[in-house]
């Protein structure tokens, strides 16, 4: 700031409370020895007891300084593994000793490396967020003293400052944890003390401006799970309040100072500022002139256009349209001069450095701010500059060169061929908005015409976009030449060069296989990419919007880039793919006639460039996307049946194509189109003599010839959903099935007869491969069939469970014979040979729930299934070895019990004896083993619960209390499937028993247990997950002191719930093992309740304070009762709950962002509902339910 000297009150630094002139210590602390050296070798470190630890931990003696600094190096230098282990050792002893703290200003003042002085402020930070409200106020005044003194010395200095940038960045981010704890109450003078003392020199000013940006961010950004809503909102009214003179330093500043440094930190602190202060110091001051200023100047380029972004991210009122207007017009003009329209930016990213990259990346997310926000106020002040002019209808092209608006939108269309994926998902999230702004506003005329009135007018008939508050032709008010015009008409150009784009860049859908790896070779997909997929969604939105807004223009784009195709001129793998995928994606936004028309003319082209393309690869990319195509209009399909015949035809021939990838593609597309167009195959079609199904299974042995088992199963269970189109003639179903199943039903019954003259066959792995593979056949047909498969299960179900006994004796067998040999148990049930026999007893298993989902007929299913299974299946699961059994068996009878209700009853008391407690006992020692068996054990217990609740009623007290520990262990468990069975079934039990008569017996005996375990988990950030069910749990449990008849819960153990209860009454911790009380202290301490409620307040009290005494006796009092008095209203119970964690501090940072994540999916399912009732083909035809075109008008 050389070139105007600070103003009076500069000197403030030398008497500004706790920013003082010279460093201090805390004034509680030992001293250090700097000097001394390391007389502890480190090879003898190994935990609290080693030298070491013991010397560096000794507080009567001075610090040896050295000595750290040789650990701290050793654990982060080229030390040995053995000193690395040791040195972490000591740092993990230190960092466990509540007053190692206190030592921090002596590292810091004396230690020569920087990884020590880095570990001392780690731990000094970690007292200040969890145990500052401990401290006496002597020990937090000089912590904040020698902090504050400690940056201003550093910072003075600009050489020191450049040469310790990282060192001074940690402790400034230290300095803004203090101020989130003291300020305003305890240090009202912090942000005049920082603004008086950046004044005193350009080194410190900077240093001070990266100080307010991180309080600015820490208060306005990151502070949603890091402080209380309370403090949070007192937080920002106090810097509302003082912005005047951070303002007033930042002026200063950026006219005064020459340095580029500092005008650029200045820069970054308003960026962090502007998108809350007050709009009067945005745009009744000259600021935003100043930052436009700036911009055109490459130091301060990608500075100045993140603060213009922000100011583009406002969202006021349309008082203030005219000064975004201007902004956005000074703008432009200093980027015509920087980015003409002739520059590709495409390829001058690729060619530019880190630098002008970024700034291209900035310059998206500046245009998509503005538009977003402002589009209503730029259309109405720059549309009518070029719309009333031209031709009546108001059709006149648009000049870029002339017209700012149309300038930003193509400047933003040429960003958005940026080969970076990042920048282009940038602007692809404003053309999304933007297509769908003009959809709303176009919306009544667009949909009129797709529905047959071809020739409606569009003029009038829009809605208003809810987007902006549009004037002039934004709004559809008379423009400058009279008549209203459409927002489309004016976007014409825009609207068709994004068309383009949309084509050209088109992300992958998830019905593709068959793509193109790293080394160019054409393979089939071995993972999904969900971030791809993500992508596909929103741009197949942006393109169904484009197509609605111009149909025939969408056609001809698409047509001529295939005609592009085929002549070569732009023939490549990715330009043919992502053409198809964006043909594909338009399914269901054209009228039918045109939709006809244009499927016809693409997959001629696309059949014409199979026929004349030479190589395998090219005919591979290709084939995979003519199936993917004809997949996405089952509408035509199911209107020409022709063409789906020939289409049906050419699948059945790509399944005899050996390129990797094309059979499974051919096999998918066939069950999609099966799906939908199901009936037409059933139907004897005009010129056909028979129903295209009895051709089908005439020919099937040859269809199948080349596919492999997986997809074998596949195309039965597309044959299967054509049999079950046949709903009116139930014998020639049966006769379909019948000749569906004939080759597996002879395959089976060779091996069934083979086995009766030889047993031993069944342990051969070809005959256990043969026979999976049958069992899976069976299953597919059954998922495809439903209730119908009913026939085919009469005949196969005895076998199947003779089957099941023969491979239980076998697996048996084999695993004595190897325990025999000396194998290990836990090593005998995992052999081969003993998973291969395994394998046919879960395919059985899955086959038997598959049918009992299917049917419809409860009654032969519980007379005639149901004690063959109960026979076969239950016994064994209980006499095999732990590692034997199948977590099927539990599945199976999940579904089971699902299907059959409260007639399962009499059968539940044999489900326990055979499955519970020799479960619990596989899963009761750790959270490890057997994960399938735990997921579907708790899956079991939540069908009990929820269908055979009287069973849970006969249990005895013992039994009842396994399944009490049975549910905590599941809630306790680190895999989150496992833990959210055993969350969703506490809650179900609560629910059930607070119904029942023995709702009093059930809270008296497990309420203490039920909360104390609740809360253990709410506060355990392994389990966050879980917090919208231990909210829940939480409310339900509290929610017993409203029941009408309740019996005391203080009596129910007097060594324990009243020593609680007394402590809490006196505001004591209770203390971990303390001896229970005499009987009649206890009797005593009852005496002082006389309801629930009361108690409860207090006993939640006592175990608030003993987990959490950094809350103190009385923030812990006013949280138990919040808990007591909200626990009615479970919204405000939840956030009451929220501000609790935050407050003691176990979720911080991103992980608190899961606390909020039942609000955000519940309104991302609503928005994407909305959006697929409203716009028609926005449902992907995946997601269709079957038929669910028939009936339906021309356009879907």
């Amino acid at each position: 700031m050389a070139s105007s000297p600070p103003p009076a009150g500069a000197s403030v630094v030398a008497s500004s409370g706790a920013l003082s002139s010279q460093p201090a210590s805390f004034g509680v602390l030992a001293g250090a020895s700097p000097g001394a050296s390391a007389s502890v070798p480190l090879s003898s470190c190994g935990g609290d007891n080693d030298p070491t630890s013991l010397a560096l931990l000794d507080f009567s003696a001075p610090l040896n300084v050295a000595l750290l600094d040789d650990v701290i190096n050793a654990f982060y230098g080229a030390a040995s593994m053995e000193q690395r282990v040791a040195a972490e050792k000591v740092m993990n002893a230190l960092q466990a000793h509540q007053d190692f703290w206190q030592r921090a200003d002596a590292i810091l003042s004396q230690s020569k490396s920087a990884s020590t002085k880095f570990f001392a402020l780690q731990v000094l930070e970690s007292v200040i967020r969890y145990r500052w409200n401990t401290l006496p106020d002597v020990q937090r005044e000089g912590i904040k003293t020698f902090i504050s003194n400690l940056v201003i010395s550093l910072s003075t200095d600009e050489e020191t400052f450049r040469k310790e940038r990282s060192y001074v960045g940690k402790l400034n981010v230290v300095l803004v944890q203090l101020a989130k704890q003291d300020w305003p109450h305890r240090w009202a003078s912090f942000i005049p003390d920082l603004v008086g003392a950046a004044k005193s020199s350009e080194g410190l000013c900077e240093n001070v401006m990266v100080i307010l940006k991180l309080v600015s961010e820490e208060v306005f950004d990151f502070s949603e799970g890091e402080m209380l809503s309370g403090k949070v909102k007192n937080l920002k009214a106090q810097l509302n309040s003082e912005f005047q003179s951070v303002y007033q330093l930042c002026e200063y500043v950026l006219h005064n100072s020459r340095k580029p440094e500092l005008v650029s930190a200045t820069l970054e602190t308003l960026h962090a500022y502007l998108s809350w202060v007050p709009m009067g110091y945005i745009f009744e001051t000259n600021i935003v002139e100043t930052i436009l200023a700036l911009f055109p100047h490459p130091p301060f380029r990608s500075h100045a256009l993140r603060c213009i972004t922000e100011v583009a991210n406002l969202q006021v009122g349309p008082a203030f349209d005219q000064h975004f207007v201007h902004v956005y017009r000074v703008f432009m003009g200093h980027l015509a001069t920087l980015l003409p329209a002739t520059v590709n930016v495409k390829e001058a990213y690729d060619r530019g450095t880190d630098v002008e990259q970024a700034f291209v990346q900035n310059l998206a997310m500046f245009f998509g701010a503005f538009f977003k926000n402002h589009l209503g106020a730029l259309e109405a002040a720059l549309l009518p500059q070029f719309a009333g002019g031209g031709a009546a209808d108001g059709t006149a092209a648009l000049d870029v060169a002339s017209n700012p608006l149309m300038a930003g939108l193509d400047a933003l269309l040429r960003i958005s061929y940026v080969d970076d994926i990042e920048t282009f998902k940038v602007c692809l999230d404003y053309w999304h908005l933007f297509v769908c702004d003009l959809f709303s506003s176009e919306e009544v005329g667009l949909l009129a015409m797709g529905s047959g009135g071809a020739q409606a007018s569009w003029g009038g008939a829009q809605q208003k976009s809810p987007f902006a508050n549009l004037g002039g032709v934004a709004g559809g008010q008379p423009g400058p030449s009279g008549p209203p015009k459409s927002r489309k008409v004016a976007y014409t150009p825009v609207l068709s060069a994004l068309r383009l784009l949309m084509i050209s860049r088109m992300a992958k859908p998830e019905e593709v296989l068959i793509v193109e790896d790293e080394n160019g070779h054409i393979v089939r997909e071995s993972m999904k990419d969900n971030d791809t997929l993500v992508r596909y969604k929103i741009m197949r939105e942006t393109l169904i919007y484009l197509s609605h807004l111009d149909r025939i223009d969408t056609e001809t784009q698409m047509i001529d880039k295939l005609s592009m195709q085929i002549d070569g001129s732009e023939w490549s793998w990715n330009n043919v793919n992502t053409l198809c995928w964006a043909i594909g994606s338009i399914s269901g936004s054209m009228v039918e006639e045109q939709e006809n028309r244009f499927l016809v003319n693409v997959i001629r082209d696309l059949l014409n460039l199979c026929e004349i393309t030479r190589g395998k690869d090219n005919k591979a990319v290709i084939a995979s996307n003519i199936m993917y195509v004809v997949g996405q209009y089952p509408r035509f399909l199911r209107a020409h049946w022709k063409f789906l015949k020939t289409v049906v035809n050419k699948l059945f021939e790509f399944m005899h194509e050996m390129h990797p990838g094309v059979q499974d593609m051919a096999c998918d597309t066939f069950l999609k189109i099966v799906r939908q167009c199901r009936r037409k195959f059933i139907t004897t079609q005009v010129g056909e003599t028979e129903a295209f199904i009895s051709e089908l299974l005439r020919d099937l042995p040859t269809t199948i010839h080349d596919l492999q088992p997986h997809q074998i199963h596949s195309f039965y269970e597309s044959v299967a959903f054509v049999i079950n189109a046949e709903e009116r003639e139930v014998t020639l179903r049966d006769n379909h099935l019948m000749q569906l199943m004939d080759m597996p039903n002879q395959m089976w019954s060779a091996i069934l007869t083979s086995a009766r003259q030889d047993p031993g066959i069944l342990k051969q792995p070809e005959t256990t491969r043969r026979l999976s593979h049958l069992l899976k056949t069976n299953t597919a047909v059954c998922h495809s069939l439903g209730h119908p498969f009913g026939v085919q299960m009469q005949r196969i179900f005895l076998d199947t469970m003779q089957m099941y006994r023969a491979y239980s004796d076998l697996v048996s067998a084999a695993i004595k014979e190897a325990a025999a040999s000396g194998m290990a148990a836990q090593h005998s049930s995992k052999t081969t040979v003993v998973k291969s026999l395994r394998s046919v007893k879960r395919e059985t298993l899955l086959l038997s729930e598959a049918f009992v989902v299917a049917t419809d007929d409860v009654n032969t299913l519980l007379s005639s299934y149901v004690p063959s299974m109960m026979d076969a299946i239950l016994g064994d699961y209980a006499r095999n070895e732990p590692d034997a059994r199948d977590a099927e068996v539990l599945s199976l009878f999940s579904q089971i019990i699902k299907k059959l209700g409260s007639a399962m009853l009499p059968q539940i008391p044999f489900v326990f004896q055979g499955t519970f407690e020799c479960t619990l006992a596989m899963i009761a020692k750790n959270y490890s083993d057997y994960p399938e068996i735990r997921l579907h054990f708790f899956g079991m217990l939540r069908a009990i619960t929820q269908n055979c609740f009287p069973a849970i009623l006969g249990l005895s007290s013992a039994q009842i209390n396994h399944l009490l520990d049975a549910v905590v262990w599941a809630m306790r468990h680190t895999e989150y499937h496992v833990a959210e069975e055993g969350l969703n079934l506490l809650e179900e039990l609560l629910h059930y028993f607070a119904e029942s008569e023995h709702a009093s017996a059930f809270y008296r005996a497990y309420f203490h247990q039920i909360l104390q375990v609740t809360l253990g988990l709410l506060t355990d950030t392994m389990h966050k997950p879980g917090f919208k069910h231990h909210v829940r749990i939480l409310s339900n449990v509290l929610a017993y002191l409203d029941a009408p008849q309740k019996d005391p819960l203080w009596d129910v153990d007097a060594s324990a719930t009243v020593a609680a209860a007394t402590a809490a009454s006196r505001g004591e911790a209770i203390p971990e093992g303390s001896p229970a009380p005499e009987p009649a202290a206890a009797a005593a301490a009852a005496a002082l309740y006389t309801d629930n409620a009361t108690y409860v307040r207090d006993y939640l009290h006592a175990i608030l304070l003993r987990s959490f005494p950094n809350l103190g006796s009385a923030t812990s009092l006013e949280l138990a009762k919040g808990m007591i008095e909200r626990r009615s209203d479970y919204r405000a119970f939840k956030q009451l709950i929220r501000d609790f964690l935050v407050a003691s501090k176990v979720y911080g940072g991103t992980e608190a962002g899961s606390l909020f994540d039942e609000e955000a999916a519940a309104a991302a399912r609503r928005e994407e509902e909305a959006l697929h009732t409203r716009v028609p083909g926005m449902m992907p035809v995946s997601a269709l339910p079957p038929d669910s075109m028939d009936g339906q008008p021309g356009f879907a």
